[in-house]
């Protein structure tokens, strides 16, 4: 009884380090907004672009580390080690990114960033899987997930807290400390992996280490629906960092909403994400695993419809509402990834093949910051009626209902799938 609850502190320290992760990544997308910051960088105000690609080089450093480095995490140094390893990096490269001086070496700060945070939830699905079974795997995948929107929720208004009370150095310093200070205790007291659990002898030599490392990222490319969930996995991650990297400049510029007002309206679709994960994470658990499709396909339609009435309602107040309700849709959907993955993958396996589908799709929506500030770019500067910040940011947002669609699509697939290959394990059991 005391390792079945045991295992429930290493969530919630998986939720912790996650929460304080999505801190870090969401604190530029605050100082974008600042003019010490854009000036200390060397970008203008007006170059959406540049902005954008803050966010893309941490996505593209992320989404390449939890790709390559997962396995080697998980055949070499195991989740307790890695998450330690990491923690420190990322803490040493936060504390340090005010010394960086040019938009070049910000960019690079911003990519290493996310290569120490890459294996993160490759690691915490693998913790997962050794601790619970595939039908209660729903609430801990949930719980772990909360720590998305809890950490952008607060990240949000202690950032921008810290910037009207403090320069913008202090940000990035404060978050460095957080991270080693918080994560690397809880991590020493609390991450454990069952005794026994895919135990083997240290490698003998280098080439036995790398055989091992490439046995284990051969597997995890060849778990069931990696392709297919990988897909849905870009798209819907995509959203995640478009709309989160812009969201306090469009509540700020597009709908006129003061410095103080956007830090706690960012924050509240973060807290609808939190809620939905968590309810998602309960459905999880309650459902028959052929039905989990349903879940991708009923978000994706609840998220494009609230963007679409966000983007053309009149009253600011009624878009920002409308947000609310597309992260809550989103949330529901997110345990319900990491569970397929876990469900489909062999346990040696788990965390690369989570590295495949959270380090490509995270690759993959990387682009989206740049893709969405090209966007807002060129309809803010085009002429007439159609020109003007509020244009621009509605017709980048626009392209966040894209994504669902890609989902929804994916959702559906999937769902065909499994309910084809139950129907062939029923023939073959009735054979």
């Amino acid at each position: 009884m005391q390792a079945r609850a045991f295992r429930w502190y290493g969530v919630i320290t998986l939720f912790v380090i996650v929460a304080i992760s999505y801190v870090d990544r969401i604190n530029i997308a605050v100082l974008i907004t600042d003019p010490a910051f854009l000036a200390h960088a060397g970008i203008a105000r007006a170059d959406r672009v540049s902005q954008g690609l803050l966010a893309t080089a941490f996505m593209v450093g992320y989404g390449v580390s939890a790709f390559v480095l997962t396995p080697f995490c998980a055949a070499l140094f195991g989740v307790r080690r890695s998450l330690i390893y990491g923690l420190v990096l990322w803490g040493v490269v936060t504390f340090m990114t005010p010394w960086f001086q040019g938009y070049g070496l910000l960019l690079a700060s911003r990519a290493l960033l996310g290569v120490a945070e890459g294996p993160l939830f490759s690691l915490a699905s693998s913790f997962i899987k050794a601790h619970f079974e595939s039908r209660e795997n729903g609430k801990p995948n949930s719980f772990v997930n909360m720590g998305t929107g809890l950490g952008l929720a607060l990240g949000y208004p202690l950032v921008g807290y810290l910037l009207a009370s403090f320069q913008w150095e202090a940000s990035f310093q404060a978050l460095g400390v957080l991270n080693i200070a918080l994560g690397i205790p809880l991590v020493f007291a609390f991450v454990r992996m069952p005794k026994g659990y895919l135990a083997s002898a240290k490698p003998s030599s280098f080439g036995d280490a790398m055989k091992r490392v490439a046995d284990n990222a051969k597997g995890g490319l060849q778990t069931r629906h990696v392709v297919l969930v990988t897909v849905l996995t870009s798209a819907f991650l995509a959203y995640l960092w478009g709309g989160s990297n812009w969201l306090p400049a469009y509540l700020k510029e597009a709908r006129g909403f003061s410095l103080r007002e956007m830090g706690w309206l960012a924050s509240l679709p973060q807290y609808a994400t939190v809620l939905a994960v968590l309810i998602g994470g309960v459905i999880i658990d309650r459902i028959d695993r052929q039905r989990i499709p349903f879940i991708f396909m009923a978000g994706s339609i609840g998220v494009a419809l609230s963007v679409l009435l966000a983007i053309n309602a009149q009253d600011r107040y009624l878009a920002a509402y409308s947000l609310i309700a597309a992260n809550f849709f989103w949330g529901l959907q997110s345990p319900a990834i990491p569970s397929t993955v876990q469900n489909c993958s062999r346990p040696e396996h788990t965390a690369s093949a989570f590295g495949v589908v959270n380090g490509t799709g995270s690759l993959v929506a990387g682009f989206m910051p740049a893709l969405m500030g090209s966007v807002i770019s060129m309809v803010s500067a085009g002429p007439g009626a159609s020109g003007g910040a509020a244009a621009g940011f509605f017709a980048g947002f626009a392209l966040l209902i894209g994504t669902q669609l890609v989902v929804f699509a994916c959702g559906g697939v999937l769902w065909l799938r499994e309910r084809k290959a139950d129907g062939l394990g029923m023939t073959a059991h009735a054979a």
